[in-house]
């Protein structure tokens, strides 16, 4: 706040003549005390008081206060102007730039978003292909048979001597018991001859005490 000895005493008394003023544009609760002035060029003084209008932190209510000759004060000019703590809008910028920037910015989202669609179609074809090797090796799997070989391959190129449950060490039992039938077999037929002998003895006994 600032003040030279130059001021007019009458107008820095003015107070009452800028409250009247102020009242008739805003709410009297929008208005605080005094805060000072600033003389302004041509002897005017610009009279503030601090403002309670909400949104508006660290402005002023300003109303510049003139005398011509030995008039009366009166009132040329009433405004919310910003102080050095004023919460201010950001500098102006002309439509076209704004337009400029607004288009250059939605020309970039474009681009990422289709950079981020390719690398989405890029992932998908890689899962593609993993899901088709994966059916690939199920279906390999399939075409075996339960000995672990391909149902197409020949089935004599892969002939298989399964035991049975009682065979050891590669000896089969069946040919062990077909053995055993041959030798049974063979043990009966002299028993067969000594019968047969003995009935052909008994036959010609009575002839010879004839």
């Amino acid at each position: 706040m600032t003040s030279t000895p130059d001021a007019d005493a009458r107008l820095l008394e003015s107070h009452d003549l800028a409250l009247e003023a102020l009242r008739e544009i805003t709410p009297a609760s929008t208005i605080g005390p005094a805060a000072g002035y600033t003389v302004e060029e041509g002897g005017a003084v610009s009279l503030r008081f601090e403002n309670r209008l909400p949104g508006y932190p660290g402005w002023y209510w300003t109303v510049t206060v003139a005398r011509v000759d030995d008039a009366d004060p009166t009132v040329l000019e009433l405004e919310l102007l910003p102080g050095d703590s004023a919460l201010l809008a950001p500098e102006w910028v002309p439509w076209a730039e704004r337009l400029a920037e607004y288009r250059a910015h939605q020309v970039e989202l474009a681009e990422q978003a289709a950079a981020a669609e390719a690398a989405a179609a890029v992932a998908d074809d890689g899962a593609e292909d993993a899901a088709d090797a994966d059916d690939a090796d199920d279906e390999d799997v399939d075409d075996l048979d339960e000995d672990g070989f391909d149902d197409e391959d020949d089935e004599d190129d892969h002939e298989v001597d399964l035991l049975h449950a009682g065979d050891l060490d590669g000896v089969d039992i069946d040919e062990l018991d077909d053995d055993a039938e041959y030798d049974e077999d063979d043990a009966d037929e002299p028993e067969d001859d000594e019968s047969d002998d003995e009935d052909s003895d008994a036959e010609d006994a009575p002839d010879e005490e004839e």
